[in-house]
């Protein structure tokens, strides 16, 4: 039995795969197996791998009939024989310490379900601007408290740099599809089931940009599916039981997920913005207050919530204080959403 298990889904990955599996070889940690879950390439990533296993035991192959990557994961995650699963994925490059340092932080915290690491971009000369501002805001979630406060603002997490107890992630029912990002529907049923999250305060994955990942591809990933995926969870947790939801942010952001909510049945009551212009006026039939007017608003409700919605980079610190400052708690009055 393998101290930690690789769970590696690949297609059509040759152009990059040789360089990721070098990268696991060179691991500092030995005691590992690879599951690379072949998910019916078409180029020669199915001779790459079954080069790899006949040269090293630990580098297990497996295909499949190309059916998508959450039939992949879930069929590798069934092959995995450890119970701790490190997700890669044909692209990336591990740091040689991944393994070893993620391996000893879960032998050493049984109470964490989940760990994770810092993560660099690669090459430099593909990195758009909205990946880079992406890796920064991930790298300064470092801790459990950091993960849930900001878990609906993005996907907190790099998939392929963490590191999870297979049987808690079986137990949840493995990765699902809901034409929404696997992984972060994943992480958020985790919260939801109250699983523990902590980081590395290292790089350890760099994570490869190209024009062919996945969320460059595939529209579940797209901004209007993560929407969905946050309004669903948003509505069976944070929201759940509440009689008035207000909005802060009545542009692009705050439209799209209260439209999903009040399809949801949540009451959204009304919005709030800073825009001289929007104040006054109504979003789906519900008035626009000005931040003045919250703290009133506040006081008619019995069990009311916020959600800041301004996806505007700076905006979620700015609201995080206007409300600290009328004495609202993040994570219990309000939480960011954008």
């Amino acid at each position: 039995m393998p101290n930690i298990s690789v769970l590696m889904p690949c297609y059509n990955a040759a152009l990059t795969l040789e360089e990721t599996l070098q990268s696991i070889a060179a691991q500092t940690l030995d005691d590992f197996e690879v599951v690379a879950v072949d998910d019916g390439s078409t180029d020669e990533t199915a001779a790459i791998l079954k080069c790899w296993e006949q040269q090293d035991a630990r580098f297990r192959y497996l295909p499949l009939p190309h059916a998508g990557i959450i039939p992949a994961m879930n069929a590798g995650l069934q092959a995995c024989r450890a119970d701790l699963v490190a997700r890669m994925d044909a692209d990336d490059r591990m740091h040689p310490q991944r393994l070893a340092r993620q391996a000893d932080y879960m032998a050493a915290h049984p109470e964490v379900d989940l760990v994770s690491s810092l993560v660099s971009g690669f090459p430099a000369k593909s990195m758009r601007t909205g990946f880079r501002i992406y890796i920064e805001w991930l790298n300064t979630l470092t801790s459990n408290a950091d993960i849930y406060r900001e878990l609906y603002v993005e996907s907190p997490l790099c998939h392929p740099s963490v590191t999870y107890r297979k049987s808690v992630v079986l137990e949840l029912g493995g990765y699902i599809e809901k034409g929404w990002a696997e992984d972060y529907d994943l992480w958020l049923r985790m919260a939801q089931a109250g699983c523990t999250f902590e980081k590395i305060p290292q790089p350890l994955l760099e994570w490869r940009e190209h024009p062919q990942r996945l969320t460059r591809t595939d529209s579940r990933y797209s901004l209007e599916n993560f929407i969905r995926a946050k309004a669903h969870y948003l509505a069976a947790g944070p929201l759940d039981g509440r009689d008035a939801v207000l909005i802060w942010g009545a542009g692009m952001h705050g439209r799209r997920l209260s439209k999903h909510l009040i399809r949801a049945g949540v009451p959204v009551t009304a919005f709030v913005d800073i825009d001289p212009a929007k104040i006054g006026r109504t979003r789906y039939s519900r008035p626009i207050l000005s931040p003045e007017a919250l703290p009133d608003w506040w006081q008619n409700a019995e069990n009311p919530v916020v959600l800041a919605a301004v996806g505007a980079r700076g905006a979620r610190q700015l609201i995080r204080e206007q409300l600290t400052a009328i004495g609202l708690k993040e994570g219990q009055d309000w939480w960011a959403a954008a």
